[in-house]
Order: C-alpha cells, then structure tokens, then sequence
C-alpha cells in the first residue's frame, strides 16, 4: 500500500520510509508543505503521515486544507509539540491520530496499521475473506489457517485488495499500491502477478471485473 511521508528532516524521512518499506509499504517522502499539500490533493495514499513543522506551509494548514476539500485519506501526525491543546488542535483539524516526537518506529508502524484498517471499516487486527486471513502485524496472509508464502509484491496485492473488500479497485489503483507511482506501469505485469497469487492461495478470492478492476466479494467475509 502506497503510504506518503511527509518529513523535513532527511534522516527522519529515511528511517521511516526504510521502516515502512519492510513493513510492505510503498512509501514516497517530501520534505515542504506546500509540496506535501499538492501530493496529498491529487495523489492517492492509504495513508500519510505528517509532520507539523514544515518549511513553506505549516503542517497544520495542509491538513486543514486537505479536509476542507474533502480529502479523507487517513492522517497520522506527527509533531515535537508536547502540549495538549496543540495535540486536540491536531485531532480537531482532522488528524486520525496523534504521535509525539520522539517515538519508536514499532508504534509509528501499529498507529498506522490502525487507521488504515478503521478507514477500510476494519475494526480488528485481523481481515477475513472466507478461509483467507490478513494478519497486517505479522505480514502474513493463511488460507484455512495455514501460512501461504507470499513475495513482497504478492503481500501488497492481497493486502490491498482485502483491506478494500466489497469494492471494485480500478487496475490504476491497483498497481498505484502494488508497485508505487513511478515504477513500471505495464498493465501486463499486474496481471501476471494476480495469477501467480491465485496459484498460491489455490482459492477463489480475487474477481476480475473487465472493464472496471478487480475485488475481493464483501460476502465472502
């Protein structure tokens, strides 16, 4: 899932896309508001993280203005403002949750599973689509209980697809969270890697909707 990272601090920025990039993320980072605004405005995420002293535009006023355009991407800010009147300014603004400077990367990582999961309408930790289970936590997806391995490609695919069941995700979409914004965009490549996944889990999970992208059915929950 394609996640942006919006940082000023370099080494900051770094550790968190290395972090989120193990975690199966696709992540992007910029380092200024106004261009974190821009990205956020026409781009689409699962989620952004976003620090709040940034150069250019504040990071308060980009979420202010991502909201007031009805942006609904989940936010995860990030701040060293230790108050607890900047901390509700921040949830009032739109922020899904909160993380104060300094913090370690394991809760950046569970705060970020959370609000991912509670914008698909997830409440729990775990996703279920018939005998298929996503376990975010552990990266691993079983089928009737038993571990399918699964390459980091494949992982993101499913991932994505089950987070959104019940919807129809566009092939743009798709290979947006799969593959990132600036990889090889060959629509051939997606679907070759849709029946490599297919093989593996061995069960009708995946539609194909021709025309339109492919979904995993929300009645198989």
């Amino acid at each position: 899932m394609r996640v942006l990272v919006v940082e000023d601090d370099p080494r900051i920025a770094a550790d968190m896309a290395g972090a989120l990039a193990a975690a199966g993320y696709v992540a992007e980072t910029v380092g200024d508001g106004k261009e974190a605004w821009f990205r956020g405005d026409t781009e689409d995420y699962a989620a952004i993280v976003l620090d709040l002293g940034l150069p250019k535009m504040d990071g308060l006023a980009v979420l202010k203005r991502w909201r007031e355009a009805g942006r609904r991407t989940p936010v995860l800010v990030l701040t060293a403002r230790g108050t607890w009147a900047e901390r509700v300014e921040g949830i009032d603004a739109g922020a899904d949750d909160y993380l104060p400077k300094p913090f370690r990367m394991e809760e950046l990582l569970a705060r970020l599973r959370a609000i991912v999961r509670r914008s698909a309408g997830h409440a729990g930790p775990k996703v279920t689509a018939g005998p298929v289970a996503l376990d975010q936590r552990e990266m691993r997806v079983s089928v009737n209980g038993t571990g399918v391995p699964l390459s980091p490609l494949e992982y993101r695919l499913v991932a994505y697809l089950m987070l959104n069941r019940g919807r129809v995700v566009p092939q743009h979409e798709l290979m947006d969270h799969v593959y990132g914004h600036d990889a090889d965009r060959d629509p051939n490549a997606l679907e070759a890697l849709l029946g490599r996944v297919r093989r593996k889990l061995g069960v009708e999970l995946i539609e194909t909707r021709r025309g339109f992208g492919y979904a995993v059915p929300a009645e198989r929950a």
